[in-house]
This record gives C-alpha cells, sequence and structure tokens, in this order.
C-alpha cells in the first residue's frame, strides 16, 4: 500500500506556511469537507481539472482520489508550491503544479478537454477570477467554486432580492449556478470571520460572443452604480430613455427589478449602438 501523505497541519508547520492575508490565504483543512466538495463537482472520470490556490493541498487530495485524469494546481505562494511539489512527486504523474498568479493565466489553455475548475478561491481575487472565467465559459465543462458566503449567495440570487447585483447577472447569464452548501469558519485554518459557501457553475451551450459580454459588464456596471436611481438616470451616457424603449422596459424601473432576460435584451442594444 502507498504511504500515507503527511498530515495537513504537519506540512503547513514544515513549510513555514501561515496563512497571509495579503494573499488571501484561508486553508481548508477538513477533510470531510474536502471530499464533499470533490463529491459535488459531479463524476470527474476523463476530466482534466485545474485547482487555484491549493495552498498546503487539502482539496488536491481529495482530487487525487478521484477518477480525474489529471489534476494541474495554480499556486502563486512560492512555499505553498514546495509543498505542492512534494505531494505532486507521490502522484504517479496525475498532479502537476504550476507557479504563477492564476489572474494572469489563460487556465483553459492548461489542460484539453474535458476541463473542469475545482477551487477553495482566495478571498482577496475570487470575484476577478470569476469574471474572467464567465468570458470564455464556454472553454468548462463546471466550475465548482468555493466563495465567501456573501458571494456566493450574490452569484446566486434572483431579481428582486437584496444580494441582485452585477455578478448575479454575469453568472446566471452564462451559467446554470447552484450554491451546494455552506461551510463554518472551523473548518479553516485559520478561520475566517464569515463563512464560505461553495457554488457550482454550469456553462450554458449558448454563450455570448466576446463584444456582447462586453457590452454587459458595461451595462450592468451602470445600471448598479447607484442602485437607487431609475435606470432612466442611470443608464443616460448608454442610451437612456431611448436603449429603454427599444428593449420594451420603462424607464422608471430600478436595476435590481430586471430579469436576466431584460439585461439581455439591453445588452444587445447596448452592443449595437457601440459595435
Amino acid at each position: 500500500m502507498p504511504e500515507a501523505p503527511p498530515k495537513l497541519r504537519d506540512v503547513i508547520a514544515r513549510h513555514g506556511l501561515a496563512a497571509k492575508r495579503s494573499l488571501g490565504q484561508h486553508f481548508l483543512l477538513d477533510l470531510n469537507v474536502t471530499r464533499r466538495i470533490v463529491l459535488a463537482a459531479g463524476p470527474l472520470d476523463g476530466c482534466h481539472i485545474v485547482e487555484v490556490g491549493p495552498g498546503p493541498g487539502g482539496l488536491t487530495r481529495a482530487l487525487l482520489e478521484s477518477d480525474a485524469v489529471s489534476i494541474t494546481a495554480v499556486e502563486v505562494d512560492p512555499r505553498a508550491v514546495t509543498a505542492m511539489e512534494e505531494l505532486a512527486a507521490e502522484a504517479d504523474g496525475r498532479l502537476r503544479v504550476l507557479a504563477g498568479d492564476a489572474l494572469e493565466i489563460d487556465i483553459a489553455a492548461l489542460v484539453p478537454r474535458p476541463r473542469q475548475v475545482v477551487a477553495n478561491l482566495p478571498y482577496n481575487v475570487a470575484t476577478p477570477l470569476l469574471i474572467g472565467w464567465l468570458r470564455r465559459a464556454c472553454e468548462f465543462e463546471r466550475l465548482t467554486l468555493m466563495f465567501q458566503q456573501e458571494v456566493a449567495e450574490r452569484i446566486c440570487a434572483g431579481a428582486g432580492t437584496a444580494s441582485y447585483g452585477r455578478l448575479s447577472i454575469l453568472t446566471r447569464w452564462t451559467c446554470g449556478t447552484e450554491l451546494l452548501f455552506r461551510i463554518p469558519p472551523s473548518a479553516f485554518v485559520p478561520p475566517p470571520k464569515v463563512f464560505s459557501a461553495v457554488v457550482g457553475l454550469v456553462p450554458r451551450k449558448e454563450q455570448p460572443e466576446p463584444a456582447l459580454f462586453a457590452a454587459m459588464e458595461r451595462l450592468t456596471a451602470a445600471a448598479f452604480g447607484q442602485r437607487r436611481k431609475m435606470l432612466r438616470g442611470a443608464l443616460r451616457e448608454l442610451g437612456g430613455e431611448e436603449l429603454l424603449r427599444g428593449a420594451g422596459i420603462a424607464a422608471d424601473r430600478r436595476a435590481e427589478t430586471l430579469s436576466v432576460d431584460e439585461f439581455d435584451r439591453l445588452a444587445r442594444l447596448v452592443q449595437a449602438r457601440n459595435p
């Protein structure tokens, strides 16, 4: 039988892996939770997995227990890279460790299809990472991602709710979304001040072209820039009442009342006006 990997706390101590606030690090050490995340990602046989921010490798270990063909771990912290390389040496070639900033890396180019992202994302870069992946959602079979609970709720929020906003629209426009389960602070070292939550995202078959996605980003930034404003004022620079009339939307409505389909109609008109 293969030798069991060292305990995660021992890995952290040996490599001086005290979590850094500047990197948004909270290490997930509860192996029951890491296995639950991998199960939530669905069948992984035949898939190539990208994990971002593995830290000492808790979630990585659970991924290695799955039927995934390969796991590519992207890590910006040199201390964690060293720890992960030790794990890779015992993984029979299934684990590759890539040192670098995931915000600057073309994640989809790292592995062949079918590819998934499964990750406990660093809190401080989770949202920009997600938006970057949504721009190319067609490249992925699925994304199973952990966020702060507040962010996860914004991702999955529906129109008319307090959490509904730009992130809700960009995500739900491109993906089927589901908040899968919540995780208490006690599962992490150090414990964060808030709960976390795992979100499952399945990209839709039809995806917006880059110019349309850019139009939606401009639209939602303007619409939610001042939530209390009626849309006639919030969207003045994009066409205001004329734009809204073209989409069949009353000018006195507010952004949080519009459905994703209504935002889609507006985005297409914004793109047409600014090709």
